[in-house]
């Protein structure tokens, strides 16, 4: 079926960040056939060594990767936003060598991936925007990897809330100062690597040095620049100047000098 109305809005957004798109790119990302998914919170939209079913996209909510090691344990790889593709060239696997689940409520649209590909035959700007798309997930992965080799926690987390902040904000998602963070502290454990003690202490660290205050699942940025030294936090990562300005960087996040 095609989805109506707004439900594609994050996923133009984060493409244009990387290239402007027509009126009839716009459409065309409309007008694609999709099914719809709904998962509740921790549910699992596809499992390790499962076969691909398509490409997913993110409507709302929020999703993440993970693989799980003997004795359960868990590391989250990735997180996913609204307006996220995952695995744009999943059509070639044969097997997942990792499982998508949910933290929250969050619906996927799922494409066939000659729907994916059709697109991109008609529409070569629409084409260079998700291949932006694909790098950037690339860089990401490997920023978290430094995240876990290198930094401390403190540095982990901090890292970790600019980058989603920025990222929400791409999509229209986040305010200049506040987001809403609906996971878990096992949760973030298990992105951090660290143990659930371990970031409790860190995000009162946060709070004590002023960063960030916390309302329920609201995490309110007060000293961005503050947050951005701790963490080592510079978007060069996330491309936002791929071909166009950065909807989201009024300046905010802009690495400054020394």
């Amino acid at each position: 079926m095609s989805l109506s109305g707004d439900h594609y809005n994050p996923l133009i957004r984060k493409l244009e960040a990387f290239s402007p798109l027509s009126d009839e790119e716009k459409a065309a990302i409309r007008a694609a056939p999709a099914q719809l998914r709904q998962l509740g919170p921790r549910e699992d939209l596809i499992r390790e060594d499962d076969p691909p079913t398509g490409v997913n996209l993110v409507l709302d909510g929020l999703a993440y990767r993970y693989k799980l090691l003997p004795g359960g344990r868990r590391q989250i790889l990735s997180w996913l936003a609204p307006g996220d593709l995952c695995d744009t060239r999943v059509f070639i696997l044969r097997r997942m060598d990792h499982a998508i689940a949910a933290f929250v409520p969050t619906r996927f649209a799922i494409f066939n991936p000659d729907t994916i590909a059709g697109l991109g035959r008609r529409h070569p700007r629409l084409r260079r925007a998700i291949w932006w798309s694909d790098l950037v997930e690339e860089a990401i992965t490997r920023e978290w990897l430094v995240n876990l080799g290198q930094r401390t926690a403190v540095e982990r987390a901090a890292h970790l809330l600019c980058e989603i902040h920025y990222r929400l904000r791409i999509v229209g998602l986040a305010g200049d100062g506040s987001f809403t963070l609906p996971v878990t502290q096992n949760e973030l454990g298990d992105t951090l690597g660290l143990s659930t003690v371990h970031v409790n202490r860190t995000l009162q660290e946060l709070r004590r040095e002023g960063l960030i205050a916390q309302h329920g699942r609201e995490i309110v940025v007060l000293d961005a620049d503050g947050l951005r030294r701790i963490g080592g936090f510079n978007p060069n990562y996330l491309h936002p100047d791929a071909d166009s300005e950065d909807p989201a960087d009024d300046g905010l996040w802009a690495p400054r000098p020394g």
